[in-house]
């Protein structure tokens, strides 16, 4: 099983973009709502509501803001909080690098013209739906604690899990298994119960085709668009099919 991960990897490769901040609060929570909305509010009956309850302990939001804010999607909590709906946005960096972007808006124009506003001002245009997104597929991803793993015990349980592949990333001690997206809780149990350290599971957008950058002007106004698109609340995700060109010094970034 060979990995396949590249943009993941690109992004712990450079030290700025491995030390940015943390999914905020609020997108944090709107995913909560939005996963309580589209399924029973009960985590133990809907997977992506546990998914993006994990997250955000991850992140450290107290148990309040986790409660009121699957409240709030179920319906029962009481306020006039607006309404979110996902939106998936496609556009292109500096150099024709794809980028597809996952959002929670309750105001599509609202984020629309931000997300124009972060593009332009880093050499790249805000595209129309479509224009990228052909260039990459949709995978359900487990992630696992790489320390003291045996892999050919992993190997096993990915097989009997039906994952496709996996990365070790021996850099930041983890390891990704890949799978299909209907297949990915599935996955994330049998790795449980065969013992693995599993972190996190998440749906993740895979370019199948990649933009490798050799101009060090152009890749850091990629770096930087993709920071100004992922500090917007309204964003949820950014993928790239952005590749460093093996001659760029990631330390002058």
């Amino acid at each position: 099983m060979a990995g396949h991960s590249k943009w993941a990897n690109i992004k712990r490769q450079k030290a700025r973009v491995d030390a940015k901040k943390g999914k905020t609060f609020t997108q944090l929570s709107r995913a909560i709502i939005v996963a309580a909305r589209q399924g029973t509010p009960d985590p133990a009956g809907n997977f992506q509501l546990r998914t993006a309850i994990e997250k955000a302990k991850a992140a450290g939001i107290p148990h309040d803001n986790i409660d009121r804010a699957i409240a709030k999607g179920a319906g029962t909590f009481n306020s006039d909080d607006a309404n979110y709906e996902e939106i998936r946005y496609e556009g292109y960096g500096a150099g024709g690098v794809a980028i597809l972007i996952e959002a929670l808006t309750d105001n599509r124009n609202r984020t629309a013209a931000d997300l124009r506003e972060a593009f332009s001002k880093n050499g790249g245009n805000l595209g129309e739906t479509g224009c990228v997104s052909w260039m990459f597929t949709q995978k359900g991803v487990v992630i696992l604690t790489a320390e003291d793993v045996d892999e050919e015990a992993l190997l096993e349980a990915a097989m009997a899990g039906e994952a496709e592949s996996y990365d070790i990333i021996a850099d930041n001690n983890e390891i990704e298994v890949f799978t299909t997206v209907d297949n990915l809780e599935r996955l994330s149990k049998i790795l449980q119960q065969e013992k693995f350290q599993v972190q996190e599971s998440e749906l993740r957008w895979i370019p199948e085709t990649e933009m490798a950058l050799d101009d060090t002007t152009q890749l850091q106004a990629v770096l930087k668009m993709i920071d100004a698109l992922e500090a917007l609340d309204d964003v949820q995700n950014v993928t790239a099919n952005l590749a460093i060109a093996p001659n760029i010094d990631l330390t002058q970034l």
